[in-house]
């Protein structure tokens, strides 16, 4: 069963949600949160397996809350869903940069927004998809997340790793890449575990940024290709 709190100032959008996940059989909603600071103290004491956190909330906001759930201080960390009416660049670049594991917008497809839920509780990262292009270009182009360069990362990752992030670059999720390189997702998920402190980021879509920024792999149309 997948735990989730569902965090927003709107009371409208807690109860959609809430509706629409506590459907799902697999899929309990264990609390909802009306701002961050509420969020924040759910989240301590409930342990879901996925917060889905509103970014503009009163208060504490979403981005902050990702910050704490998604980082070296929660241990182990929140995996989070942000959820938006708002597509604006500064945003999903600090719920990415904040360790947030997905991003979508909240007028997504039902389906899609479900199937997030589960990606993100299974360890997979989620964007939404019309602005994947758009984002991961900006990224490159504003040059952010490059604690390590791609000269150095060539050294520090192993071929096993490096195929690994290629195959997350192309959107894979872990059951995938396994298939891939046949190996077991326990595996998979090892190689994550050691790549992504390697690489100076905390979750899978910024290790996906950073394989773009360093030129791993390229975006198409992006500035410079």
């Amino acid at each position: 069963m997948i735990r989730v709190l569902i965090a927003d100032d709107q009371a409208l959008v807690r109860a959609g949600l809430t509706s629409l996940l506590g459907a799902e059989p697999d899929i309990e909603v264990v609390g909802e949160a009306s701002d961050g600071a509420e969020a924040l103290t759910l989240a301590r004491e409930l342990r879901p397996d996925v917060a889905c956190l509103d970014i503009r909330m009163p208060g504490v906001n979403g981005i902050d809350v990702a910050r704490v759930l998604a980082g070296p201080d929660t241990d182990p960390p929140i995996p989070v869903l942000m959820l938006t009416t708002f597509d604006l660049d500064d945003y999903i670049f600090g719920a990415l940069e904040a360790g947030a594991s997905g991003f979508l917008l909240k007028d997504a497809d039902p389906d899609v927004i479900i199937a997030a839920v589960r990606q993100v509780a299974a360890g997979n990262g989620t964007l939404d998809q019309s602005l994947t292009r758009r984002i991961l270009r900006e990224f490159v182009d504003r040059r952010r997340l490059q604690p390590v360069t791609g000269a150095r990362a060539d050294g520090l990752l192993t071929e096993r790793e490096r195929e690994v992030l290629l195959l997350l670059a192309e959107g894979m999720s872990n059951e995938e890449i396994a298939a891939s390189l046949v190996v077991e997702v326990s595996t998979v998920k090892s190689h994550l575990a050691r790549m992504l402190p390697k690489l100076g980021v905390r979750s899978r879509l910024q290790a996906v940024v950073w394989a773009y920024q360093n030129r791993i792999v390229d975006v198409p149309g992006a500035a410079g290709n």
